[in-house]
């Protein structure tokens, strides 16, 4: 294992350097937390499909794939499809907002009264995301080193921490550019072929698994319906994804650079899949489908070849995890505690915002770490963020930008009516089942369009600035505090 060792720490070293080198690109709050406004399409498309690609999609994408077959890529598929939706239809009028958050948009549209209530629920959802990322370390520790898992959450989130609190997203663009060199070589180009050969090709596979195995439905079509409700959505609306879309250069770039990133997940989502049914057919009987992916690399890989494919689950891991911690952050900061200093003063671009927003990145991931360390069940917080920020966030950020009768009234009233009805329904079902974001979101959308309708319209000044700030006339306002207007 020792060649397999020396790529995994020059893996990591660089990582380290590269948080080196973009703190010295971090020189303003637009640097720090957006890299500068001025990613061109390469790098955009490369991270935009690094942050949604993570080790859910890699290790838990193959584990659907062991489990069901060819129809277990519908998870990271449904994935793809929301980045495909959120760039085709959205991605320009966001990236034209020029704001850092999900709640200064809020903000923008309603006039001024969505913040803090908002800034909680989506926190919540980010620092749970954060959270089963760096869990995913000890799975990768332990295969790599035979690691304590407190040691290998603290190892990895460390390194993720330390990168990402020196260069902001500049650190974090730069990372996942070679995590997402990594992840295309290791997964797509050397493991999925491997694999398939090892299990006699796909008719091979086929003459050793049931016909279940390769029927594109067969994981059942109430479970695709769910995937689309809580990832599809969930690409529209999540903080984490939304700063990458605020990165981008131009409005073509975020539209087409996230059209690229969207296709590239379709792949990949067939790609573990396929990487799972091939482990089924060679290790029929593992304990768990999560210990898929680990298996078929320790197993069936050569030396060198082993430690890259690792090294692509790290990136996997690590894109996520940073892109989390860092949306987190902004949250933390921008959202809640200068608001609830009343300190909504965002004209400053000096180094003073970024001094504070690299201690509220620190912060931050010593609370995710600690976290991560508490819980077990991954699945469970995952489910948790998704159901948090669907139930409580969609309607309202959506229905900000597609109905103009919306209001500041019935926005307030559909994150707090879903999100309390998300989390009661978790409690009653039991946090794995589907009703809690069905029924949350049918509440959400009820008290939005209730609440809406018997309110006054949103104050035509709110609307005339918005329309402007989606046209993309009035930039020199995106720093500046947004009045409340009665």
């Amino acid at each position: 294992m020792a060649v397999d060792y020396t790529v995994i720490v020059v893996y990591l070293a660089g990582m380290l350097a590269m948080g080196w080198w973009g703190m010295r690109r971090a020189k303003s709050k637009s640097d720090f937390l957006v890299a500068g406004r001025r990613l061109g399409p390469a790098m955009y498309s490369g991270t935009m499909a690094a942050i949604v690609l993570g080790g859910a999609s890699t290790i838990g994408g193959v584990g659907l794939g062991y489990q069901y077959g060819l129809s277990g890529a519908w998870m990271v598929f449904t994935i793809g499809l929301g980045l495909l939706a959120l760039s085709v239809f959205f991605s320009a009028r966001i990236a034209r907002l020029k704001v850092y958050t999900v709640s200064e948009m809020l903000d923008l549209r309603y006039g001024g009264r969505a913040g803090v209530i908002s800034g909680l629920v989506m926190w919540a959802y980010t620092l749970m995301l954060a959270v089963t990322s760096t869990i995913a370390y000890a799975t990768i520790f332990d295969v790599l080193f035979d690691m304590n898992r407190t040691l290998a959450i603290v190892i990895g989130g460390s390194i993720v921490v330390a990168y990402s609190t020196l260069g902001g997203m500049w650190s974090i663009t730069l990372t996942d550019m070679v995590q997402f060199v990594v992840k295309t070589i290791g997964v797509l180009l050397l493991l999925l072929p491997i694999a398939v050969v090892k299990a006699g090709g796909f008719s091979g596979m086929r003459a050793k698994l049931p016909t279940s195995y390769f029927d594109p439905l067969g994981i059942g079509g109430e479970t695709i319906f769910t995937y689309v409700l809580i990832y599809t959505f969930g690409m529209l609306i999540g903080q984490d994804i939304w700063q990458r879309v605020f990165t981008a250069g131009s409005d073509r770039t975020a539209k087409w650079g996230g059209t690229v990133a969207g296709t590239y997940c379709l792949a990949y989502a067939l790609a573990g899949a396929v990487i799972g049914t091939a482990a089924k057919v060679l290790y029929p009987k593992l304990a768990s489908p999560d210990d898929a992916f680990a298996t078929i690399v320790k197993d069936e890989l050569p030396v060198g070849v082993r430690g890259l494919v690792l090294a692509a689950a790290l990136a996997a891991v690590m894109s996520t995890s940073s892109g989390a911690l860092i949306a987190c952050a902004t949250v933390a900061n921008n959202d809640i505690w200068s608001r609830l200093r009343k300190a909504g003063k965002r004209s400053s671009e000096d180094h003073d915002e970024v001094s504070g927003n690299r201690a509220f990145i620190l912060a931050m991931g010593v609370a995710v770490i600690g976290t991560a360390i508490a819980l077990n069940n991954v699945v469970e917080a995952l489910t948790v963020a998704y159901n948090l920020l669907v139930g409580g966030l969609l309607v309202p950020i959506l229905g900000g930008l597609l109905w103009k009768r919306g209001t500041a009234q019935g926005a307030l009233a559909s994150v707090i009516v879903g999100g309390l009805a998300v989390i009661g329904l978790m409690a009653g079902y039991g946090i794995l089942a589907n009703e809690p974001v069905y029924y949350g979101l049918l509440a959400s959308l009820a008290a939005y369009l209730v609440v809406s309708l018997a309110t006054r319209p949103t104050d035509e000044t709110v609307l005339a600035a918005w329309r402007e700030r989606l046209a993309g006339r009035s930039p020199e306002l995106a720093s500046e505090p947004v009045p409340a207007h009665q």
